[in-house]
Formats: structure tokens, C-alpha cells, sequence
């Protein structure tokens, strides 16, 4: 008569590495080197939107009578267009305006590109025509703060800026001449000397509500002086 047999141990499963195995496939979906969607500028409120919010809001609703704080005019967006009409055949001179509305704006731009072919100017579709970046937030309040407060007095015979160039919808374009009005740029880096259209895009859906709310943001108009911001109200030094 034999002796009944021991029941087999079940070996131990082999050690997986660090990183290895199950992790992999945990990691499958997510998106790798996932970023910010929405980076901040920096700590804190921009002084321009905390003014906005502070004090302009409620003058322009007793100003127009307007009982729904929805319909207080705001800034939705702005946006920066330079044209390269001879990016084609200059790459370089594409690759400077890039690198220059990065410095200014402290946000990288997108070439913007012929929608189709036009032989009498030997374009092609597809062809890089010109550079255009849009702000948003508090990265185009910090804008807008430098363009008025430091760009717009470097202009040469300034007479202020045209108070007609709104499309009859609430949205204001005017043009630059020259990118060097900016502190960001170099003078002795820059190869060649262009200018720029801006938009500030605005909610308001009549042209007196958006020229209102630029007045209030100190907005230099042609034959008008500007309106003193009073940042001292909110704590904020004046020229910071």
C-alpha cells in the first residue's frame, strides 16, 4: 500500500519590475506629458481686470441703465495680425515675426495660411501669408495694461487713436506701424520694421457700449483725454 501524495504547492508568481505590467495599461489612455490647459500668467488678479470688476462694471451699468449684470459690457478676447507677404520665399523673415509676437504677447502665435490659389500674386494654397496670435483672459488684461500704459506714450507724434473703427458690433481694430513701440523688442535684433492690427473683440453689440468700456480702461482716443485709472483704490501701485 503506497502513501497518499502531498497536494502540490502553487509556485509564487515572479516579482514584476517597477513600472511594468498592469501600470502600462493603466496608462494607456492618459494622454502623455499632459499640460495646463489653462497656464496662469502669474499669481493674482491682473490690476486691469480687478479695476474692471471693482469700479467700471457698476458705472456702466447706472451710465446705460442696465439692471442684468450680463449685459455690462466686456472684453472677450483680443487679437493680434501681422501680414508676411513674402513669408514664402523668406522663411526667416516669417520666423522673426513669430519670435517677436511670442515676446510681446508671452504667448506663441500661429501661422495663419492662404485659404487658396491666386496666380496674379503667385500665391499658392497653403502658403504662409502672415502670423496672428489671440489673448485671452488674464494674459490679455497684462496686455492691454503694457499697451496703454507703456507702449501707446513710445509712439512717435502720437494724436491718440481713432474713436470710428468700431464695426458697428461692438468690436474696435486699429493698425500700428511699427513693432519697436513695444519694450519687449530689441531695436538692434530686429531685421525688418513692420506694423500690426489689433481687435479687442467685446460682448457689447453696439459700438457706444464698447467705445463706453474702452474710455473706462483709459483708452486714448483722438481729441479726447484719457481717463484716469485709479488703481490706488484697489492697493495696486500705479506703474507696477
Amino acid at each position: 500500500m503506497t502513501a497518499p501524495q502531498k497536494p502540490k504547492e502553487p509556485k509564487p508568481a515572479p516579482a514584476k519590475a517597477p513600472g511594468k505590467g498592469k501600470e502600462k495599461g493603466k496608462e494607456k489612455g492618459a494622454p502623455g506629458g499632459a499640460t495646463d490647459p489653462a497656464p496662469r500668467v502669474r499669481d493674482g488678479t491682473p490690476r486691469l481686470l480687478g479695476y474692471y470688476h471693482a469700479t467700471i462694471r457698476a458705472r456702466l451699468a447706472q451710465q446705460f441703465g442696465l439692471a442684468n449684470q450680463h449685459q455690462v459690457p466686456r472684453l472677450k478676447k483680443l487679437v493680434l495680425n501681422v501680414g508676411v507677404g513674402d513669408a514664402g520665399k523668406n522663411p526667416k523673415a516669417l520666423d522673426a515675426v513669430v519670435d517677436e509676437l511670442a515676446r510681446i504677447t508671452g504667448q506663441r502665435p500661429v501661422v495663419t495660411r492662404a485659404k487658396k490659389s491666386i496666380a496674379n500674386f503667385n500665391l499658392r494654397a497653403g502658403a504662409p501669408v502672415g502670423v496672428t496670435v489671440t489673448l485671452r483672459g488674464a494674459r490679455m488684461y497684462e496686455f492691454l495694461d503694457r499697451f496703454i500704459s507703456l507702449a501707446v506714450p513710445r509712439i512717435r507724434d502720437f494724436r491718440g487713436l481713432p474713436n470710428r473703427s468700431f464695426d458697428g458690433r461692438g468690436n474696435y481694430t486699429f493698425g500700428i506701424k511699427e513693432q519697436l513701440i513695444f519694450p519687449e523688442i530689441d531695436y538692434d535684433k530686429v531685421e525688418k520694421i513692420h506694423g500690426m492690427d489689433i481687435t479687442l473683440v467685446t460682448n457689447a453689440r453696439r459700438d457706444d457700449l464698447a467705445l463706453a468700456l474702452l474710455r473706462e480702461f483709459g483708452w486714448p482716443f483722438r481729441g479726447e483725454t484719457p481717463m484716469r485709472v485709479a488703481f490706488g483704490e484697489l492697493g495696486l501701485a500705479v506703474g507696477t
